[in-house]
């Protein structure tokens, strides 16, 4: 096992990170810009090293200024959580140059998986189920509209970079799907730098439902069951369970044998989520690979009892995995849900000075923090303020369990989503386990358009 860690990110993953370090008796290095300088997660680190000035490329996305902090601390490994250089081929690839340890997948792959259009390939050779659609960019507008027209809309337009929801929307008319492509396209080269687009047949009111997989070095290979991550918006995720209330056992296993199969075609290794999209009858389809840690990971530590950064420094040091998939049950039920600092009406960040946080306690309740009572929301990064994650014996008790959390979290200073979130765990339809990726569109949206 590594004897010193440097952790190439911030906020609660940064904290969450060197939580697991800490009782596995491993040093852990920081690394910040100058509006973290006061961050919660600096202070917990054993050392910490200024890399920059608030703005990503000047700090946490220049990867020499990374490479040298680790360098200078004496790290072995790099973890770099997720977000930010987390699925950049280029900084695993100068990591391992540098004679350390990357805690992930090698660059190969994330190249590979990291382009959608080849991720799709990959996964159509593996035998896993993938959207209609293209398999190579699209050239321009034109062949993106024949292409619509031959396989009828809806479709989506998708960066074969993006992520995250940027470059990706949904069109229903030939009109509408001129100005997607252009306005993605130009949105994808400026966020990710290439600006290949294809095309998807949109798959109406599906469940976003992904499988956690894990993958040594010494080829053994399982998954940790599933989350249903389908309650999003703008494309990106807001509350999260695990199991999902919809999946039968016996889809449950083949979304888990496929996901499987994929990790085998690809030679992967560490921890990584193969998401797939699912229709009212359960028929799945491939929709990417995240090959790093997802935001989500609580709920699946909760209800395996499985410590996921554990397992990725254990496998990134050599390790064989300990356990085995016959060894893995599912017990109870997690939710988690991301707290904002956002207006709950539009969906826009709400940065600003903290005045007051004062967060619920108890049993099966969990906290993974970005902030304290007097931190500052920074504008220049995402506004997570914490997620709560409850795990109960049973999804109504989880839900009773969140629904209680939330109505004793505290929140003064800037707006949060807080409110957002008690309307959603309250709704009816969400009770019922009827949570499609239209949720907040269908159920939430109306709601508050009526007051």
């Amino acid at each position: 096992m590594f004897s010193k860690v440097l952790i190439a990110n911030r906020g609660e993953i940064a904290a969450r990170i060197i939580r697991t370090c800490k009782r596995l008796g491993i040093t852990t290095a920081a690394v910040y810009s100058e509006a973290d300088q006061d961050a919660p997660y600096v202070r917990e680190a054993d050392e910490s090293y200024l890399i920059g000035k608030p703005r990503v490329n000047e700090s946490y996305l220049n990867i020499d200024k990374v490479v040298k902090a680790a360098k200078d601390s004496g790290a072995e490994a790099i973890h770099p959580g997720y977000g930010l250089l987390s699925e950049n081929a280029g900084f695993a690839k100068r990591v391992k140059e540098e004679g350390l340890t990357f805690v992930g997948p090698s660059s190969e792959v994330i190249a590979k998986m990291g382009d959608k259009i080849a991720a799709r390939n990959v996964m159509k050779q593996a035998g896993v189920p993938v959207v209609p659609g293209t398999m190579k960019a699209v050239e321009n507008v034109e062949e993106a509209i024949e292409i619509a027209e031959e396989m009828g809309y809806p479709v989506m337009v998708k960066a074969a970079a993006g992520g995250g929801g940027i470059g990706m929307q949904a069109v229903s008319s030939s009109d509408e799907l001129t100005k997607a492509f252009e306005g993605n396209q130009k949105r994808a080269k400026t966020f990710f730098g290439d600006g290949k687009m294809f095309i998807e047949k949109q798959i109406v009111n599906p469940r976003h439902i992904e499988i956690q997989v894990l993958a040594d070095h010494h080829g053994h290979a399982l998954h940790l069951f599933e989350r249903e991550c389908s309650i999003q918006r703008r494309h990106q995720k807001v509350i999260e369970e695990a199991p999902s209330p919809f999946l039968s056992e016996k889809t449950r296993q083949k979304m888990g044998e496929s996901a499987l199969q994929a990790v085998r075609t690809l030679g992967y290794t560490n921890a990584g989520t193969i998401e797939f999209l699912v229709d009212e009858k359960e028929n799945y389809y491939f929709l990417e690979m995240n090959t790093r840690l997802q935001v989500e990971h609580p709920i699946t530590e909760e209800i395996t009892g499985i410590d996921l950064v554990e397992q990725q420094l254990r496998v990134a040091a050599g390790e064989v995995l300990s356990f085995k998939q016959k060894d893995l049950i599912i017990e109870g039920h997690a939710i988690e849900a991301r707290i904002y600092a956002e207006d709950s009406n539009t969906f826009y960040p709400s940065p600003g000075q903290l005045s007051r946080l004062s967060l619920p306690h108890g049993d099966g309740i969990r906290h993974e923090l970005a902030v304290d009572g007097t931190s500052i929301v920074s504008p220049y990064y995402d506004p997570m303020i914490a997620k709560l994650v409850v795990h109960a014996p049973s999804r109504e008790a989880a839900i009773e369990q969140l629904t209680t959390a939330l109505h004793h979290y505290e929140i003064e200073g800037i707006k949060s989503n807080i409110m957002m979130l008690k309307r959603i765990v309250t709704n009816d339809q969400f009770l019922k386990g009827n949570t499609t990726t239209s949720f907040i569109q269908d159920y939430y949206l109306p709601a508050i358009s009526q007051q």
